[in-house]
C-alpha cells in the first residue's frame, strides 16, 4: 500500500503538468525531491510511485535516484550538514572542521546522529572557494568556518534553533528544503526575506560598477512573457514569414517539346503536368543505361546503401547503378559470388583473439621464468626477498 498522502499525489500531477505530455519523464528529477519530501529519503517505495506516475520501470527511476548524491538512498537526519573538503577549503582547514564534528557528534561519512538530527557528510566540492573553508547545512552556505564556530552550528540545530546562514534565507528542515527543490515555494512567513549577499560577492558587484561591466542590452525592467504571448509572438513571427514568401511561379502555356524539338504529342505530360518518370521496369532505352533501371540511392535506407557499396558479391549490386561501385579483379570482372565471405573467413582464422584478454607480451611462460630465476638467486645466495627483486630488474 502507497505511504504517500493526497498532498503529495497533486504535487506530483501539478509537477507533470509543467512539462509537454511527450516529455514527462523530464519530471522525474523534481518527482525524486517530492518524494523525498514525505519519507526524508528516496525509499523503495518513492521509486515505485515516481515510476508509477510517469509509466517508467523501477530500474530507470533507481538508475536516476543511485546518480544524483542529493537523493538519499537511507533515512537522513533533519538537517544535513556538508563540510568541503576539497583542495582549496582543505588547505584552508576543510578536513579539520570535518574531522572535528565527526568526533564530536561520533558518526563518520553519510552517517546520522541516534537523536536522527544531524547526517554528517564531507562533500568535494560546494562551489564557494572565495568564502572557504565552507559548509552548508541542507545547502545553505556557512562560510569561513573553523572547528569551534562548526561545532557550535551543530549544537545550536541539536537545542532545537536555527543558526542563520552566512548567506541565503532562514534554515529549514531537509524535507522542507526537498519540497523547494521540487519546485514549490517557501511558505514560511518572512523566511525568504533573511540572510544577505557575501562580501566577495558585493565585492564583485562593487568592481563591475566601477568599471562599467554590464550586460549587453539587459534591461532589469524586462517583463518575462507568459507561455501564451510567447506562442502569440511565435505565431504573428511565423504568419509574417509566411506573407514575405514569393509567390509560385505558375507553369508556361507555352507547348512542351520532345528532345527532337517536336512538340509533345497529346495525352503526353499536358500543359502544367509534370512528366512523369520512366518505369523501372522499362526498356533499358528509357534511362539510356546498358542495365535494367533502379531507383537512386536516396530512395534506399544508409545501410543498404553501404551494403551494396562494400559487398562486391550482393546479388542485387549493378555495375552502373548509381551509388554503388562493384569492384573488380584486374581483368574487369567482378568476382564470383562468396569470394568476399570466404577471404573474411581467412582473415578471421588467422587472427585469433586472445583467450585470456592479456596485454601483448604478458605471456605465462615468461612469468613462470622470471619467479623461477628469482628463486634460485636467493636459494644461491640467500638474498632475501627485496633482493631477488633487484636481481629480477637488473635482469
Amino acid at each position: 500500500m502507497s505511504v504517500f498522502t493526497d498532498e503529495t499525489r497533486e504535487r506530483a500531477r501539478e509537477i507533470i503538468a509543467r512539462y509537454p505530455a511527450d516529455r514527462s519523464r523530464s519530471a522525474l528529477l523534481p518527482l525524486l525531491h517530492l518524494v523525498q519530501a514525505e519519507e526524508g529519503y528516496v525509499s523503495p517505495a518513492g521509486v515505485t510511485f515516481c515510476a508509477e506516475v510517469l509509466g517508467l520501470n523501477k530500474a530507470q527511476v533507481g538508475a536516476v535516484a543511485t546518480f544524483y548524491t542529493m537523493y538519499k538512498r537511507k533515512p537522513t537526519g533533519d538537517f544535513l550538514v556538508s563540510v568541503c573538503t576539497n583542495t582549496m577549503c582543505n588547505v584552508l582547514g576543510g578536513q579539520e572542521v570535518y574531522d572535528t564534528l565527526s568526533e564530536h557528534l561520533g558518526v563518520g561519512h553519510d552517517e546520522t546522529t541516534a537523536d536522527g538530527t544531524i547526517t554528517l557528510e564531507h562533500a568535494e566540492c560546494l562551489a564557494a572557494c572565495d568564502y572557504g573553508p565552507v559548509m552548508t547545512v541542507n545547502y545553505d552556505f556557512f562560510d569561513g568556518v573553523d572547528a569551534s564556530t562548526a561545532v557550535g552550528v551543530v549544537d545550536e540545530l541539536r537545542a532545537g534553533g536555527r543558526p542563520m546562514p552566512t548567506r541565503g534565507a532562514r534554515l529549514c528542515t531537509l524535507k522542507e528544503m526537498a519540497v523547494q527543490l521540487a519546485g514549490f515555494a517557501d511558505e514560511r512567513e518572512g523566511a525568504v526575506a533573511d540572510g544577505g549577499p557575501g562580501e566577495p560577492t558585493l565585492r564583485g558587484l562593487r568592481l563591475a560598477q566601477e568599471h562599467g561591466v554590464s550586460v549587453p542590452g539587459f534591461d532589469p525592467n524586462t517583463p518575462i512573457r507568459s507561455k501564451a504571448e510567447a506562442d502569440k509572438a511565435a505565431a504573428e513571427a511565423k504568419a509574417k514569414a509566411e506573407a514575405a514568401k514569393p509567390a509560385p511561379v505558375e507553369a508556361s502555356a507555352a507547348p512542351v517539346k520532345g528532345g527532337d524539338g517536336a512538340s509533345a504529342p497529346t495525352g503526353a505530360a499536358g500543359v502544367g503536368e509534370p512528366a512523369k518518370p520512366a518505369d523501372a521496369t522499362g526498356p533499358a532505352e528509357a534511362s539510356g543505361s546498358t542495365t535494367r533501371d533502379v531507383k537512386a540511392p536516396d530512395d534506399k535506407s544508409p545501410q543498404v546503401r553501404t551494403a551494396e557499396t562494400r559487398q562486391p558479391d550482393a546479388g542485387t549490386a549493378v555495375p552502373d547503378a548509381p551509388g554503388t561501385k562493384v569492384p573488380t579483379d584486374g581483368t574487369g570482372t567482378a568476382p564470383e559470388a562468396g569470394d568476399a565471405r570466404s577471404a573474411e573467413a581467412a582473415g578471421v582464422a588467422a587472427n585469433a583473439p586472445a583467450g585470456d584478454g592479456k596485454p601483448a607480451g604478458d605471456e605465462a611462460g615468461a612469468q613462470e621464468r622470471n619467479l623461477t630465476e628469482a628463486k634460485a638467486g636467493t636459494d644461491a645466495d640467500g638474498a632475501g626477498p627485496a633482493d631477488a627483486n633487484e636481481t629480477g630488474a637488473q635482469k
